[in-house]
């Protein structure tokens, strides 16, 4: 897969996240946060199980060294963000939820430096800075006083940065993208569902209430988007898969003019044009700079520039 079908990918992941924060938010009406993470994320893994399967069946060769307890840290990465953003989601905006768990954008690129020592394109450190921006521009240009949702919301980005730097250190090697979904989903079901049954007092009726947020929860905001990000993270670096995976904000905003009528002011228009600007940025800069790889500088299989 090219660098711009995959960039493509995680863009596509990017519009159902954004949706995904409306059905988050409603789903609170009767759910609890850890029953609704438990019940979408245990929708997921049945979702994808069946492409595990083929997967696995398929295979010409067994999962690496080292490979099945790197999903299973994806999935503790991917159950701590998802259940701090739902629990913070109660106490704050959905406009808020997602601008700052848009603060992945900044810290996948320094946590990539910090922890991997992996230097990103220099493209990248701007366009992060501006896709971020236009966050903050979408969210109406100020951030209200701090509440623990919106400290909640800062947190799990930290977690959601850490999800995107492990998927791209396992999910290349691995070749076993469905396989890895399945095992992120299944971690993230068993811990959430063992605290939905110490802190809250899950009912069929209240499942049965939230079944559409549920639904798209877990096959389409889950099922769906995660695996989407996981294929397309193979055939691109983290600090950039970062960039595209913002684009769940400009696409919250966009889907609420459609669907619930809303109105964006004139900064978050703005705030829309830098986040595009940014993932151009990320995209066709790195293409323009490219040189032909002389007999000392021969590329890897899966670097990118």
């Amino acid at each position: 897969m090219s660098r711009l079908n995959a960039n493509l990918l995680l863009l596509l992941a990017g519009a159902v996240w954004g949706m995904g924060f409306v059905a988050q938010s409603t789903a609170m009406d009767d759910l609890g946060p850890w029953t609704f993470t438990a019940a979408k994320f245990a929708l997921a893994t049945l979702s994808v199980l069946p492409f595990a399967l083929r997967e696995s069946g398929r295979a010409k060769s067994p999962l690496p060294r080292g490979a099945p307890a790197g999903f299973a840290a994806i999935g503790v990465m991917l159950f701590l963000a998802a259940i701090l953003q739902q629990i913070g989601i109660v106490t704050t905006s959905v406009t808020n939820a997602g601008f700052l768990t848009g603060l992945y954008v900044v810290f996948t690129p320094f946590l990539a430096l910090v922890i991997l020592r992996h230097r990103a394109h220099w493209v990248v450190w701007p366009s992060a800075i501006a896709a971020f921006g236009g966050i903050v521009l979408l969210g109406g240009g100020s951030v209200s006083a701090l509440n623990s949702g919106d400290i909640l919301m800062i947190v799990c980005a930290v977690f959601w940065a850490l999800q995107i730097l492990l998927v791209g250190i396992f999910a290349g090697p691995s070749g076993r993208p469905y396989t890895l979904s399945v095992v992120q989903f299944a971690v993230t079901t068993a811990l959430a569902a063992l605290g939905a049954l110490i802190l809250e007092a899950p009912s069929l009726a209240s499942l049965f209430a939230a079944w559409p947020e549920i639904v798209y929860g877990g096959v389409f905001a889950s099922g769906l988007a995660f695996t989407l990000q996981i294929i397309g993270q193979r055939y691109t670096t983290a600090p950039q898969a970062a960039i595209f995976l913002s684009s769940e904000a400009l696409f919250a905003a966009l889907f609420g003019v459609i669907l619930l009528g809303e109105r964006i002011a004139a900064l978050g228009l703005l705030g829309c044009a830098l986040i595009f600007a940014a993932m151009l940025a990320v995209e066709l800069v790195p293409m323009y700079r490219r040189r032909p790889a002389g007999p000392a500088e021969l590329p890897t299989p899966h670097e990118n520039r």
